[in-house]
């Protein structure tokens, strides 16, 4: 997992409670790792070889009986080391093609499968003779960056080249340019595809998938960004469009031959039929797994942890009842001064926990060059419509206190 993830509390919780003994593999040497032998590993996500002689050496010490991705950046090394030491994984091919959007439209363009049209330009290009070919509306992509981050909705030529221009400097970033070294030189431009959007969450087992959760984005995610706010399960389908939905996923893996592990997709659904937007080698991002509880009180990463251990365990559904999160956007740009109304929004019916995960002092960027939320949200109900009002009404009880750049 890279250093700047939200996830790993999470999943080192899990592995107390299992009794899994967990290394971190991180883009950076930790301060203590002479004196926590065996803990930590630092791995540079680019470098496959090299990063993988070294979790072989580190697997001579330290017997590894699974490699877990917890990010995108870092699920191509995890399938070249599970396949180095000859440990259950994807295939490499199949991880690079679910962290490169243009591989992944690609693969599912020939399988079949609904895809809009789509071609893949050097952000050296002139823009202007891009736009004067493309069709309207379109969304310009970056090929590796997650989270909604540069994606950009253009519904006329003026707009093509505004939002070209606008993606390239994210991409010439020297961040950027690190953190996707192969792919932050290229910008994907497809169809904007309407309908309602959908998000699963499952888990791999010798190619075979067993979803998880099936989750309702109940914003309209219509551009020009697409910042994505709330996500409620069980998701409000009927018993066909959830087999629809489901067997395109089915025909997704089978398109990018996933084998191992956790999965994250995105579609929408509209009369044409079911379109993958996206898909990753992970579970849900951020703090979003928090939303789900398995039998009594196992959570997502338990359920992960113990199908990657290959440990014993019953087939466990969903509580009773829906769940959701709300990622709070970021309304401006500057320094987050202050939270307000926290207590006030705690106490709406349904609402469980609070998670700010940007603090007082730091600086706060909105979509589509932020690549951050404020918090997360999370409520339980009965009944899914409850918990996506039990969402909105505790986010119009919080405030946000911005300091504008340049101002004390």
């Amino acid at each position: 997992m890279p250093t700047s993830t939200y996830r790993v509390a999470d999943f080192l919780k899990a592995a107390r409670k299992l009794g899994v003994r967990a290394s971190i593999g991180s883009e950076e040497h930790q301060a203590l790792a002479d004196y926590t032998p065996g803990e930590t590993l630092a791995l540079d996500f680019r470098n496959l070889e090299a990063s993988t002689a070294r979790i072989r050496d580190f697997a001579e010490h330290y017997p590894i009986a699974a490699i877990l991705s917890l990010d995108d950046q870092a699920a191509l090394l995890a399938a070249h080391a599970s396949r180095s030491l000859h440990l259950p994984g994807n295939p490499v091919e199949a991880a690079r093609a679910v962290g490169n959007k243009f591989l992944f439209r690609k693969r599912c363009a020939g399988a079949g499968i609904l895809t809009p049209p789509f071609a893949c330009h050097s952000i050296d290009e002139p823009p202007e003779k891009i736009a004067s070919r493309a069709s309207y509306p379109c969304v310009l992509k970056p090929l590796s960056l997650a989270g909604s981050r540069g994606v950009i909705r253009a519904d006329t030529g003026s707009e093509f080249v505004a939002a070209f221009g606008r993606l390239a400097r994210i991409l010439r970033s020297p961040a950027v340019r690190r953190r996707c070294p192969d792919t932050a030189g290229s910008i994907l431009v497809e169809a904007f595809i309407p309908g309602r959007e959908f998000a699963v969450d499952g888990l791999l087992s010798g190619g075979k998938f067993r979803p998880l959760a099936i989750f309702d984005k109940p914003d309209p995610m219509a551009g020009p960004f697409f910042e994505e706010t709330i996500y409620v399960t069980p998701a409000r389908l009927s018993v066909p469009e959830r087999d629809r939905l489901l067997a395109c996923l089915h025909a997704c893996v089978a398109a990018i031959d996933l084998r191992e592990g956790p999965v994250h997709a995105e579609f929408r659904m509209n009369d044409q039929g079911v379109w993958p937007i996206d898909m990753a080698a992970r579970s849900i991002g951020g703090l979003c797994s928090r939303s789900l509880s398995f039998g009594e009180d196992t959570s997502l990463e338990e359920v992960i942890l113990l199908a990657a251990t290959a440990q014993e365990q019953e087939e466990l559904k969903p509580k009773e009842g829906a769940s959701g999160v709300m990622m709070i956007p970021i309304p401006g740009t500057g320094i987050l001064q202050e939270v307000r109304g926290v207590e006030k929004a705690l106490n709406v019916e349904g609402i469980h926990q609070i998670q700010m995960t940007v603090h007082p002092g730091q600086q706060i960027l909105p979509l589509p060059e932020g690549n951050h939320y404020l918090g997360f949200l999370f409520a339980r109900g009965e009944a899914p419509r409850q918990v996506e009002e039990s969402l909105r009404k505790a986010h119009r009880l919080l405030e946000f206190v911005i300091l504008p750049e340049g101002k004390e």
